[in-house]
């Protein structure tokens, strides 16, 4: 069988059309948006292009989308630049976001910030009885992912939104991963701030963008020539931002048909996994869940050295997020979720596109067999 691509929540394979639209840029339109020629006022056109593709797939204004180099940066500039408008405060967060978001907030516990971390149930689900109860008078910004990146489970925002309009709190979704795999609506969230990334819709690297609602006070944090609204300076990345452009506008048509397609091979290999194989725990919640999220836990092998037995057979998958993949450490989110020390030694997360199928997920479940009886043969081995 050919080799099996299981890993979409680290990145994706990039449209057709979207290569296509991005050589046409650097091969014709390739001026500077800032310029005032021709070539520049092509390239301008072909910027707001963009920007109302991706403003569409998440149901914003236009000038509300501001392009950056991707959700790491995006989620930097919604954090630390509303802390960048109170010398002090406090800011309200989960154990379980990806690192963009935790090492800005560890960064500003250093510059006086006060900063409350939610835990989450053996779901990764958060309470929002414990949202309101961390609120407090100086509270300035609530940030929340959407999707987990790990596990997949999807977070009440809408219900937290409620809560931030309540007490007057400014509120950032982290949408990398939700994005194009279940509704992402800033309207309907009713949130200020929402990073998305281009990389996780089929859309190259590199380029992302983060929604800024309209009267948002925000200061930038970087410096220069006073581009994207004076909030992200610099040149703009336009054949990554023309690319991210063309996926959303793709990802905007399919993405509800792509949801129920991953979805159902999600539930066959679940049902599959735990019909077939003893010692084995599914990570997240099972109803929860972004559709093509997959993770689960053997508590009697190694994680990486299952992945590693996988590659070998043309399986990729990871043992939790690609943005900490040479980190032997355990998973920050599996640890929050308390399931116990015996299933973070072996936790798997395989995450779906629509270029998957039913007969891979056969022959990864025969070869998740044949290398968990490989790797106990081995440790018995060694005990012996």
């Amino acid at each position: 069988m050919d080799k099996i691509y299981l890993d979409s929540s680290a990145t994706t394979p990039v449209y057709a059309e979207a290569v296509q639209a991005m050589v046409d840029c650097m091969n014709t339109d390739f001026g500077n948006p800032s310029s005032s020629h021709s070539f520049g006022r092509n390239a301008k056109k072909l910027l707001s292009n963009a920007r109302q593709q991706v403003a569409a797939l998440i149901n914003c204004r236009e000038d509300e989308i501001y392009f950056t180099s991707g959700g790491t940066e995006a989620d930097n500039l919604a954090v630390l630049g509303i802390a960048e408008r109170y010398e002090k405060g406090h800011i309200i967060t989960t154990a379980i976001e990806h690192h963009a978001i935790l090492k800005c907030c560890e960064y500003l516990r250093g510059k006086g910030f006060d900063i409350t971390y939610l835990p989450v149930d053996s779901d990764g689900m958060v309470s929002i009885d414990d949202l309101i109860n961390s609120v407090r008078h100086d509270t300035v910004l609530i940030s929340v992912m959407h999707g987990n990146n790990e596990v997949g489970t999807v977070q009440p925002v809408e219900k937290i939104g409620e809560v931030a309009r309540q007490y007057d709190i400014l509120f950032h979704v982290d949408a990398v991963q939700s994005l194009g795999k279940i509704e992402v609506d800033v309207n309907k969230i009713g949130c200020d701030l929402l990073t998305c990334s281009s990389h996780k819709i089929n859309g190259p690297k590199g380029v992302g963008a983060l929604f800024v609602r309209s009267g948002t006070p925000i200061n930038n944090i970087l410096f220069g020539g006073g581009q994207e609204g004076d909030i992200r300076s610099g040149t703009e990345n336009m054949p990554g931002i023309v690319g991210f452009g063309k996926a959303a506008e793709i990802t905007n048509k399919i993405w509800r048909q792509n949801s129920q397609y991953t979805q159902n091979l999600r539930d066959y290999f679940f049902n599959r996994l735990e019909n077939e194989f003893d010692n084995v725990r599914i990570n997240g919640s099972r109803i929860q869940r972004l559709p093509h999220n997959i993770n689960f836990s053997f508590n009697d092998i190694d994680g990486i050295s299952l992945m590693l037995l996988l590659d070998s057979a043309g399986i990729a998958v990871s043992t939790g997020s690609a943005c900490n993949s040479d980190s032997v450490l355990a998973s920050h989110v599996l640890s929050a979720m308390n399931i116990g020390e015996e299933w973070l030694r072996c936790s798997i997360r395989m995450t779906l596109g629509k270029y998957n199928t039913k007969e891979q997920l056969d022959y990864v479940i025969e070869m998740l067999k044949a290398k968990r009886q490989l790797l106990l043969e081995a440790e018995q081995l060694f005990e012996y």
